[in-house]
């Protein structure tokens, strides 16, 4: 069974993650906004948000502090280096971006963390769909769907995943997700099917909860929480 304590919602409660924070301002910002997890970055070379051990272990400390749970964003494929990122942190959430093979997932979900896997789509196809089986049977607890950049790059891409790919993604997927992708607080009606999807978990959003500075916004946060809360609300 898949490990879901981190994700427990009430019935037609929308799970709200943002991507990206560096600073104490940026957790409380968060927090304040009413983001339920704070992803933060680790292993992801040249990445804007990227985080030192040290300051991965500080933020993560900072999230639990305002009753947050913090969630490890890597690109890595070293279960070593995650699973020594993870008993340093506290963090007990590691999402996989990038192309981790379902041996390094398992390896990882050894470490008893829950495992969340990033499936990139790219058009109408995930490039994961062949690996799924493999990936469930590895422990995945949670799939999250992003949507490739037209360069091909992966990760905070903005790009919406087109609704009824998201749909065939998640039947395919046959595991609680999360949607990811251009998410922000104008679309939430346009997710109404993917929404109503009994695996359907929340989303994950970087860009839209920024202000025209690049910084996360406590008002960004809120009003995406908010479209979000008010829709689930309405699915229920």
């Amino acid at each position: 069974m898949p490990d879901l304590t981190p994700f427990e919602t009430p019935l037609g409660a929308t799970l709200l993650k943002v991507c990206g924070a560096t600073s104490g301002v940026d957790v409380s910002a968060l927090a304040d906004g009413g983001a339920d997890l704070i992803g933060l970055w680790h292993g992801v070379s040249g990445g804007h948000a990227d985080l030192d051990r040290a300051r991965l272990t500080e933020l993560a400390a900072a999230a639990v502090a305002r009753g947050r749970t913090p969630v490890l964003v890597t690109f890595t494929g070293d279960p070593a280096a995650v699973a020594d990122a993870l008993t340093e942190s506290g963090i007990g959430v590691v999402q996989l971006h990038g192309y981790q093979a379902p041996p390094v997932v398992r390896a990882i979900k050894a470490t008893g963390a829950t495992v969340v896997k990033v499936l990139h789509v790219d058009g109408a196809v995930s490039h994961e769909q062949r690996l799924l089986r493999s990936y469930r049977r590895a422990g995945v607890d949670v799939f999250l769907l992003d949507a490739v950049g037209a360069d091909g790059g992966v990760g905070s891409t903005g790009r919406e995943i087109d609704p009824a790919v998201a749909l065939s993604v998640a039947e395919a997927a046959d595991a609680p997700f999360l949607l990811a992708g251009g998410i922000s607080a104008t679309n939430a009606a346009r997710f109404a099917a993917v929404r109503a999807h009994p695996q359907f978990l929340g989303i994950d959003v970087d860009s839209a909860a920024r202000d025209a500075n690049g910084h996360l916004a406590v008002t960004r946060v809120a009003a995406i929480r908010q479209a979000w809360h008010e829709a689930g609300e309405e699915a229920a």
